[in-house]
């Protein structure tokens, strides 16, 4: 069996060497960041591909013809390849979920007291010498909308009711948890903040979307580490300018890498993280793991 590493990072890349298991033989590693066309080379040679963080176009697909397995590293694989086309070509599309839910909870946690307290604009104001103090937001007793209750949302609901604030999270699906609430639009009414731990498909895409934004407390706090289609770009850019929404904390967004300059990098109310929620030694570790257990249980 022919298996070919398409991307590897430089994060991944060190923390293999640091921690392992070393590689299988069998796998062949290309580091980077791989054109469209170097894609169409490594899936000719290859029966599997692992991929880290590439989009996977139709045109590869047609030019691997032996191809019968694609190991996306991580979760959300509808992102990076038509997962429809896919199963009609008859490839197989293998993720593996839970690999960083504790580092996405924990990058969501940071981003929402960044967002409280407004850190990251302070940060700004003080290396361009302007000395600004600026209030913020105590988070103790406000209410906080966690939007689906996977092991991230799951996680990062725990540490939100840890910090004292009433956790309202809902799910498609029920949770038993103290915490769950079956109606959407209940779960966001009068949230001070809101937190979205979605997949993206059909059904969420553009979930929250102006009706929506105006269920929650004016001034509110919105962080996003799952996937920026959940939210209409419009409404979260017009909630930001006209105030409805206080503060915006982003991780994933519409096109990425995200360009500059950009709609968001001139607006004082946001602060931007470049995907990275999920990157930590501990969770890339995990995820090496897990892709060659998936990738040995092909045989």
């Amino acid at each position: 069996m022919r298996a070919v590493y398409v991307d590897r990072s430089p994060e991944m890349r060190d923390v293999i060497e640091r921690y392992g298991p070393p590689a299988p033989s069998s796998l062949v590693i290309h580091d980077g960041s791989p054109s469209t066309q170097d894609l169409i080379e490594y899936g000719r040679q290859a029966d599997v591909l692992l991929v880290e963080r590439t989009r996977v176009e139709a045109s590869v697909l047609d030019a691997s013809r032996s191809l019968h397995t694609l190991i996306f590293m991580g979760t959300g694989a509808e992102s990076y390849i038509d997962l429809l086309d896919a199963e009609r070509r008859g490839i197989r599309i293998m993720t593996t979920p839970g690999y960083g839910d504790r580092a996405v909870a924990e990058h969501t946690l940071a981003l929402l007291l960044c967002a409280a307290r407004q850190v990251a604009r302070m940060d700004r104001d003080v290396r361009a010498g302007h000395w600004m103090p600026l209030g913020g937001v105590q988070l103790q007793g406000r209410k906080i909308a966690v939007i689906g209750l996977g092991g991230i949302g799951s996680a990062f609901a725990d540490l939100a009711s840890a910090l004292g604030m009433r956790v309202a999270a809902w799910n498609r699906t029920p949770k038993d948890l103290p915490y769950f609430v079956p109606d959407l639009d209940t779960a966001l009414q009068g949230a001070d903040a809101v937190s979205l731990h979605l997949a993206l498909n059909d059904e969420t895409t553009n979930l929250i979307d102006d009706r929506r934004l105006s269920l929650l407390r004016p001034g509110c706090l919105l962080i996003n580490t799952a996937r920026a289609q959940l939210v209409e770009e419009r409404s979260l850019l017009q909630g930001l300018a006209d105030g409805r929404i206080g503060h915006a904390a982003l991780d994933v967004f519409h096109n990425e890498p995200l360009s500059y300059p950009n709609r968001y990098s001139g607006l004082p109310n946001v602060t931007l993280t470049s995907h990275a929620a999920y990157l930590t030694d501990d969770a890339c570790s995990e995820l090496w793991k897990r892709a060659l257990k998936a990738l040995a249980s092909l045989g």
